[in-house]
């Protein structure tokens, strides 16, 4: 069992910065500590008196297990009483009735929660786990929360991806945060503050300046702290594995990008009616297989990024592989691939089964294995099969190895299509890194 002085120094300064700031971002990296440090702010200030109950929004999987798990596992915070109110309706409402302190809910049911007890809200304090998950103003998530935000004396923000698409991200976050006081009360005027908008209004670019002035103001609200500042960590060593599709294959690919229709070999036809759908069928197309209709019937084109794992598999025989893959269609194949590969599941015995070392091959969706998951226990190489747009889900996956216990370098494979849009992907994300990475280091104390 853990205790108080088994707190780093760097989060003992997290949990300052909340009981003194009130309203707050922590913008810590993955295996900082982000969950104990909460906790331990919520037990000071509930032992204070300065707050009664405290409510956690959290994605569903760490909702369901994370912050009831780390209250358990230290001395000074098992006096927590956590109510996990996720589940059916049933479910959540009997949860909600619990003698706690602090009650864990998911995302998603945030809109129900505050539907239900906007006119009486009972929190005053709420944290929000994974913030960047609230930063489309539109959304309902962010709606609901608004609705009850200036309700709630402690509003703590903890994400390690705060800005995953750019600058943009970051209003609806600090509006949580300051009802607006530092970015603007309205998402418009943030955008017609700082940034240009294309000809046609869709992409927004920020001004000269505008970044420096950005995280200017949100300096006082919010802290980042790095985890190569603090741990030890072990070395990243990122790898591309190019793959040249078949001349067929590759023949196919550029039609389809010209002319936005092609015919499969078994005779299915498919046609990219906007920019969007054309970029997501290209993406399909470089990993082998094409979506054909609403059904999810696919077919297949290539087996060439197949082939390309094999090798890799072959190459690194004594290591336990971790794959991300993109689309329903790859877990399939994936499978009848490799038939000894596990899927990983929401069961607890697959993680333990892999952390125990004894599984080789384990497939694992990005938007599934996101957050709250330890499993640097079972390998150090990850292979991306299928890639994805999102920074945020792209350095969450790759913090499940990557962290704090890992006692091995940790390779990170990238299986690229050579000439497809496999490449501009990686470019994307390496422009969405350098900005938040900007903003990151602007916010360090």
């Amino acid at each position: 069992m853990l205790s108080r002085k088994d707190l780093h120094a760097y989060q003992r300064r997290a949990v300052s910065f909340i009981k003194d700031r009130r309203r707050c971002g922590l913008f810590l990296d993955m295996g900082l500590g982000k969950t104990s440090s909460a906790l331990t702010a919520v037990s000071d200030l509930l032992d204070e008196f300065s707050v009664h109950k405290v409510l956690i929004v959290a994605p569903l999987r760490v909702a369901n297990s994370v912050w009831r798990q780390e209250a358990a596992k230290w001395a000074h915070l098992k006096h927590l009483r956590v109510s996990v109110c996720t589940g059916s309706q049933k479910a959540r409402l009997v949860a909600l009735q619990a003698d706690a302190d602090v009650f864990v809910i998911n995302r998603e049911n945030m809109p129900w929660l505050v539907e239900r007890l906007a006119f009486k809200w009972p929190f005053d304090m709420v944290i929000v786990d994974e913030s960047s998950s609230f930063k489309n103003p539109s959304s309902q998530r962010f709606k609901a929360m608004r609705r009850v935000v200036a309700r709630t004396e402690y509003m703590v923000l903890l994400t390690g991806t705060p800005s995953p698409n750019g600058l943009l991200d970051v209003w609806s976050q600090m509006y949580l945060i300051d009802f607006g006081q530092a970015l603007g009360r309205t998402m418009t005027a943030y955008k017609q503050r700082f940034f240009e908008p294309d000809y046609m209004g869709y992409k927004f670019t920020p001004r000269e300046g505008s970044a420096d002035k950005i995280h200017t103001l949100m300096a006082p609200s919010v802290i980042h702290m790095s985890a190569e500042d603090y741990l030890d960590l072990p070395e990243r060593i990122d790898l591309i594995e190019r793959v040249d599709m078949n001349s067929a294959a590759l023949e196919a690919y550029n039609d389809f990008e010209k002319t936005l229709f092609t015919e499969l070999g078994d005779g299915e036809e498919v046609e990219a009616a906007t920019a969007a759908i054309l970029a997501n069928k290209l993406l399909q197309f470089a990993n082998g297989c094409m979506y054909t209709g609403k059904d999810g019937k696919w077919s297949e084109i290539h087996e060439d990024k197949l082939d390309a794992l094999a090798e890799i598999i072959e190459d690194n025989a004594n290591e336990n592989i971790l794959v991300a893959y993109n689309y329903r269609f790859d877990l399939e194949r994936l499978k009848a691939w490799f038939p000894g590969a596990v899927v990983l599941d929401k069961a607890q015995d697959t993680i333990d089964r892999w952390n125990r070392g004894e599984i080789k091959m384990l497939l694992a969706h990005p938007a599934s294995a996101g957050h709250g998951l330890n499993l640097q226990g079972g390998g150090a190489t990850i292979v991306w099969f299928g890639l994805t747009w999102s920074l945020e889900l792209y350095q969450q996956f790759n913090a499940r190895l990557h962290r704090q216990g890992q006692l091995k370098p940790v390779k990170i494979l990238h299986v690229v299509a050579r000439k497809t849009i496999d490449e501009r992907v990686l470019g994307v994300l390496s422009s969405k890194d350098a900005t938040q990475k900007q903003l990151l280091a602007a916010l360090k104390p």
